[in-house]
């Protein structure tokens, strides 16, 4: 197997793994110029064809993952639920004070 498809092999795995709409945290990103922050959390907006994770995080950024470069990890149900809950509060919160 030449590079190209082992390349074309993990970007697959990648696609499937991470499907958009995936959320993650970042841990570490290796970007020597502006990385995004360690905690950040996204979604996944989709995978290239190179294995490029291309983010929509949280604080606006969409700087993409690069898996074997950067440290992240998927967010865990328990995690997403507490998102969405605290999203339904601070909703909540602003319906009361209209």
């Amino acid at each position: 197997m030449n590079d190209w498809e082992r390349q074309h092999r993990q970007a697959q795995q990648y696609k499937e793994a991470y499907p958009p709409g995936t959320r993650l945290m970042l841990l570490c990103m290796k970007d020597p110029y502006r990385p995004v922050e360690s905690g950040t959390r996204g979604t996944v907006r989709l995978v290239d064809d190179m294995g490029t994770i291309h983010m929509n995080w949280d604080n606006g950024r969409t700087l993409g993952i690069v898996p074997g470069e950067d440290e992240f990890r998927r967010l865990t149900q328990e995690e997403i639920d507490q998102e969405l809950r605290d999203q339904a509060q601070e909703q909540s919160m602003q319906n009361q004070t209209m």
